[in-house]
């Protein structure tokens, strides 16, 4: 596409530029690849009973996987800020997806594209401003069928499914950057795997007749803990939208109506008959088979994770020919690629989708780094990492000088296999207040954790949970007020208490 043609200004100004008596070396073009909710839990090299991810494997056998890799907050908007910046929700502005990204705080982009690097974002931006710091970019607003594309030059109509017109917009911008001697780095962001879950054509009876593990919690009674989790909006028992979620289109009395006009809104004829033929047959057997009950959860666990695992499918097929790209190109050996998501998700545990929570399933996300000559293939590194790490990373990686504030370190010790002092506990804050169906209605927390435990604070509330994630990885079993981890639970109060006066950190309370 034009937009991403290199500028006649940057061409007219390497060709003036004269050779230097030595020659630096070449600094490493980086490539982020950036899913949306993808849990951990749905990668093959993370160890996923179900998921089939090839290439993201691929990509872990080449490099490093992290195995301790976890977010600052929850939710999608944040994340993005926090990566963009390495600084804490409450340090960049971006608290909710209803606040915006400071604009007086400089983002990693910014400070490649000032040392040199072409810049590039194709894909979800979700921080409600033009991209700051990119020479290139193509956002794609909608769901996941025919999104319009946002450019510098406007906005405009696509026909197709989202992960492939990113896939296809990205390789086209590094097909744009082969053979220019300036590096570049680029942020392919994807809307797989956010709700709604809606497959491509091509993807839409994968997983038909597999049957998904359960999680040991799928019917959690929340006892023990805060009543938080018992009012949290987002059980896949009954907080599902029939028609939005689990694709059965019903009328306005209930009855399920195989005609899916409110499904099949903004697809194109091809796409509807593919859509009816993977879904009007398994929609009838539904209604007949009249389940209720531990039944009828169970029905929508399958539901909901066949189309989500669907979503990873292409998701990584996307990965497998960004890499395969790269190789054939000759660009794979001076490229890092980093395969991470804004968060985790929850698959089930607790009884739950979506994130936004401090327990495991949410606050864990996947992070992968392929560095050529550095990182050792296959290996490993359980350090306790952040996304708040990622900006720094980048830094060090392009060997910027400038040093502004973030609250991240660099991980490029750690990729070279060296064994750095490093952090004992993380930081993490959900700030967003709201309520209902559609924002899950998550009581605001914040906390920390360990090696061993961790320690979560529900301040609207005023409770506290304390977890043994040796004893009790599921977190079923609240310790706090138990006498014999009265000394855990101080400690941990105070390392909270520090590090939100080391990050500036206040919490504002109702």
């Amino acid at each position: 596409m034009r937009f991403f043609l290199v500028s006649i200004l940057a061409i007219a100004v390497a060709a003036c530029s004269g050779p230097s008596s030595r020659k630096a070396p070449r600094r490493p073009n980086i490539v982020v690849i950036y899913a949306d909710d993808h849990a951990e839990r749905a990668i093959g090299a993370c160890g996923s009973p179900f998921a089939h991810t090839p290439n993201i494997d691929r990509l872990a056998a080449g490099g490093m996987r992290f195995t301790q890799s976890f977010v600052a907050n929850s939710i999608c908007g944040p994340a993005r800020a926090t990566f963009l910046t390495g600084l804490h929700s409450h340090a960049n502005g971006m608290t909710s997806n209803r606040s915006r990204l400071r604009r007086d705080v400089p983002n990693i982009a910014q400070r490649l594209q000032a040392a040199g690097y072409r810049t590039g974002v194709i894909g979800k931006w979700h921080l409600d401003s033009d991209p700051e710091g990119f020479d290139d970019w193509a956002l794609l607003r909608g769901g996941y069928y025919n999104p319009d594309l946002v450019t510098a030059a406007g906005r405009s109509p696509t026909t197709g499914y989202t992960t492939e017109i990113v896939t296809e917009n990205a390789l086209r911008w590094l097909e744009a950057r082969r053979g220019k001697d300036e590096p570049f780095f680029t942020w392919i962001s994807h809307t797989a795997s956010h709700r709604t879950w809606r497959p491509g054509p091509q993807y839409l009876k994968r997983y038909d007749g597999t049957r998904i593990e359960e999680p040991g919690t799928l019917f959690d009674d929340y006892a023990g803990r805060s009543r938080a989790a018992a009012e949290a909006q987002m059980r896949i028992s009954r907080d599902l939208f029939p028609a939005y979620d689990l694709k059965l289109p019903v009328t306005g009395e209930g009855i399920l109506d195989t005609n899916a006009e409110n499904m099949l809104a903004g697809m194109t004829e091809g796409q509807r008959a593919a859509w009816r033929a993977a879904y009007d047959d398994k929609n009838r057997a539904f209604a007949e088979a009249e389940l209720g009950g531990k039944e009828l959860v169970r029905w929508k666990y399958q539901r909901y994770m066949r189309d989500y695992l669907r979503c990873v499918d292409a998701l990584d097929d996307s990965v497998g020919a960004i890499l395969d790209y790269l190789e054939e190109s000759g660009l794979s050996e001076n490229t890092i690629v980093i395969y991470t998501s804004d968060q985790g998700f929850f698959l089930g545990e607790h009884g739950w989708y979506d994130k936004r929570w401090m327990y495991e399933p949410s606050l864990r996300t996947p992070l992968i780094v392929r560095w050529p000559g550095v990182t050792q293939g296959g290996s490993t590194n359980d350090r306790l990492v952040q996304n708040i790490d990622l900006a720094p990373t980048l830094a060090a990686m392009a060997d910027l000088r400038d040093e502004p504030e973030m609250h991240g370190a660099s991980l490029v010790p750690l990729l070279r296999g060296q064994t750095p002092p490093w952090r004992d506990a993380i930081y993490y804050h959900y700030q967003q207040l709201d309520s209902g169906r559609t924002s899950h209605t998550v009581a605001r927390h914040c906390g920390v954790r360990g090696e061993r435990f961790k320690l979560m604070h529900l301040y609207d509330y005023d409770d506290w949970e304390l977890y043994d994630l040796e004893s009790d990885p599921d977190e079923v079993r609240n310790l706090y007020g138990n006498p014999e981890y009265a000394e855990t639970a101080a400690a941990l109060r105070e390392t909270l208490a520090d590090l939100q006066h080391r990050f500036g950190d206040r919490l504002q309370k109702r």
